[in-house]
C-alpha cells in the first residue's frame, strides 16, 4: 500500500516538477521572418481578406507590437540588422544585395545611388554566433540573401542551413514548388510546396534538439515575388473576391499607382500558405513539449509590395509600401510570445526596430556576449514585461533608388514625430504619426523648429554610423524621363 501511495503522490507532483525543470533550462528561440508581408496583411493586424488563424493564435497567446519597424524599406539591410543588432549604415548593407550601383548604374536619375557592401561581412557578430558560443544548436531555413557562397548561414553561426543562399527569391526550378533548383535545399516530391517544406524542416530540427537549447530561424521566401500560389488557395480567394464584389482600386504615390484594396487572390493564397507553415511549427512546439520553454518571434523584413511588380497588396491606412520611407514601407506586423512573461493577447505601442532583436534575445537568454562591434539595438524586454519602455529615436537611411518608385531618402522617428529627408532636393516632410498615421499632412512649414531638431539628429547619426551618401549624377538628362 505504501508503494501505491508513493506512486500516486509522484504522479500528482510530476506535472509541477516538469514545469519547474523547464524553467531551469535555457530558453529556446523560434524566429519567423516573413518576406514582404505588409502591416495589415494579417487578420490580427486588420486584414479582412486574408485568413491567418495561426498568426492570430500567436498574437492571442503573446504580445503584439503596433509600432514595430524594419531598419530599411527593402530586404537585405533589414535582415543584416536582425542578425547583428546594427543599423545598415554600419554593416554597409544599405540596399538589397544584387541591386545595381556605382559604375553599373544606368537609370536616368538626379543622383547616383551610394555604393553598398554586397555581403554580411564575416567580421560581423550574429545572433547565431552569440547563441552557439553559449551551447545553442542553431538552424536556418529559407531566404538568406546576405551574400554569395562563403557568406551563407553556415558561415555566420548556423549549424544547419536549409535553403539559404545568395538569391532573394525562389527563382530556380518550379519556384515555390519542388523541384526547387536551390543549392542549399534538396528537392522534395514533385509539387511539394516550399513554405510547408521549410516548416517541416524546422519541426524536425526542434524535435532532434529538444534536449538542448536551440535557435530555429525560419526565414520565409513567402510572400515575395514571383506571385505563385497553391491552386486550391488561389481558388478560395477568387471565390471570396467574387462573393464580396471586390475590384481593384488604385491611388497615386508620386509617379506610381498604389493598390488601395486587398483583393489579390494569388497573394491571398501565398499569405495563407505562410500562415499554415507558421501553424505547423507552433503545433510542433506543442507536440514536442517545447511550448513552455520557447520564445517565439514574428516579423516582416519590409512593407507590403503595393507600388510595383504586380502591386499585390494594400497597406492602408499606411501610406506607400515596400521601397518607400513612408510607414507602409517600414512599419511591420510583429509579435512575441515569451512564456510566463508576455501577457496573452497584450498589445504594446512602444516603437521598436529590427536592430533591437539581438540585445533583447541576449537578455532573455541571460547571455552577455563580447560583441566586437558597436551595437545600435536596445533591448525591449521591459516592454515584453508590460512595463513602460522608451528606446529613443529610430533612424533610417536608404541612399538608393528602389524598384518601387522611391528616391534616396532618410528618416527619423522620435516619439510621435517623424521626419523624412529627400536627398535629391533636401526637401523635408514632417508628420505626427499619432494624429496622422497615413502621413497625409506635412507639418514641416508649421513646425520648423521640430524639423531643425530632427534634421540635426539625423545628420549627427549619419556621421556617427558612417553612412554612405548618394552623389550628383553628371549624366542626368532633365529632358528625358526620370528612371524612378
Amino acid at each position: 500500500m505504501n508503494v501505491i501511495r508513493l506512486l500516486f503522490l509522484f504522479a500528482c507532483l510530476y506535472p509541477a516538477l516538469s514545469k519547474a525543470d523547464q524553467k531551469t533550462k535555457p530558453l529556446n528561440f523560434v524566429f519567423f521572418l516573413v518576406d514582404d508581408l505588409g502591416w495589415t496583411d494579417l487578420k490580427t493586424f486588420g486584414s479582412s481578406f486574408y485568413d491567418t488563424p495561426n498568426c492570430d493564435r500567436l498574437a492571442a497567446t503573446g504580445m503584439k507590437f503596433t509600432n514595430a519597424y524594419a531598419a530599411c524599406p527593402v530586404c537585405s539591410p533589414t535582415r543584416a540588422s536582425i542578425m547583428t543588432g546594427r543599423y545598415p549604415t554600419r554593416t554597409g548593407v544599405t540596399d538589397y544585395i544584387g541591386a545595381p550601383a556605382g559604375k553599373a548604374w544606368r537609370r536616368n536619375t538626379r543622383l547616383l545611388p551610394a555604393t553598398y557592401t554586397r555581403q554580411l561581412e564575416l567580421k560581423e557578430f550574429t545572433i547565431a554566433e552569440a547563441l552557439k558560443e553559449n551551447g545553442y544548436a542553431t538552424f536556418f531555413a529559407g531566404k538568406w540573401h546576405l551574400g554569395n557562397e562563403g557568406f551563407w548561414p553556415e558561415d555566420q553561426g548556423f549549424d544547419v542551413n536549409k535553403g539559404g543562399h545568395h538569391r532573394g527569391g525562389p527563382y530556380g526550378g518550379k519556384k515555390y514548388f519542388s523541384p526547387y533548383g536551390n543549392p542549399r535545399l534538396t528537392d522534395g516530391p514533385n509539387g511539394e510546396h516550399l513554405p510547408d517544406r521549410l516548416a517541416t524542416e524546422t519541426v524536425k530540427f526542434m524535435a532532434a534538439n529538444k534536449s538542448n537549447p536551440f535557435l530555429a530561424y525560419l526565414s520565409f521566401y513567402s510572400v515575395h515575388t514571383p506571385l505563385i500560389s497553391r491552386t486550391d488557395l488561389r481558388d478560395k480567394y477568387l471565390a471570396r473576391k467574387k462573393e464580396r464584389g471586390l475590384e481593384a482600386q488604385w491611388g497615386k504615390e508620386h509617379n506610381r499607382k498604389v493598390r488601395l484594396v486587398q483583393e489579390h487572390a494569388v497573394y491571398g493564397g501565398m499569405v495563407e500558405a505562410m500562415d499554415l507553415a507558421v501553424g505547423k511549427v507552433l503545433d510542433g512546439l506543442k507536440k514536442h513539449s517545447l511550448e513552455d520553454n520557447t520564445a517565439v518571434f514574428f516579423m516582416s523584413d519590409n512593407g507590403g509590395l503595393s507600388t510595383s511588380e504586380g502591386h499585390p497588396t494594400s497597406n492602408l491606412p499606411l501610406r506607400g509600401g515596400k521601397g518607400w520611407m513612408y510607414e507602409g514601407g517600414i512599419r511591420e506586423p510583429m509579435m512575441v510570445r515569451w512564456p510566463g512573461v508576455t501577457k496573452p493577447g497584450s498589445v504594446s505601442d512602444s516603437p521598436i526596430t529590427s536592430t533591437d532583436f539581438f540585445p533583447t534575445m541576449m537578455e532573455m537568454a541571460g547571455i552577455k556576449p563580447e560583441v566586437p562591434l558597436p551595437i545600435d539595438g536596445v533591448s525591449f524586454t521591459a516592454a515584453l514585461r508590460g512595463k513602460k519602455y522608451d528606446r529613443g529615436a529610430i533612424y533610417w537611411h536608404y541612399p538608393h533608388y528602389g524598384n518601387q518608385g522611391n528616391a534616396p531618402t532618410a528618416a527619423v522617428r522620435e516619439g510621435d514625430w517623424k521626419l523624412i529627408e529627400w536627398y535629391e532636393d533636401n526637401r523635408k516632410e514632417l508628420f505626427n504619426l499619432r494624429e496622422d498615421i497615413g502621413e497625409k499632412n506635412n507639418l514641416a512649414k508649421k513646425h520648423p523648429d521640430k524639423v531643425n531638431i530632427l534634421a540635426a539628429k539625423l545628420a549627427a547619426w549619419r556621421k556617427q554610423t558612417g553612412a554612405r551618401m548618394p552623389t550628383p549624377n553628371n549624366k542626368f538628362d532633365p529632358n528625358k524621363r526620370e528612371g524612378r
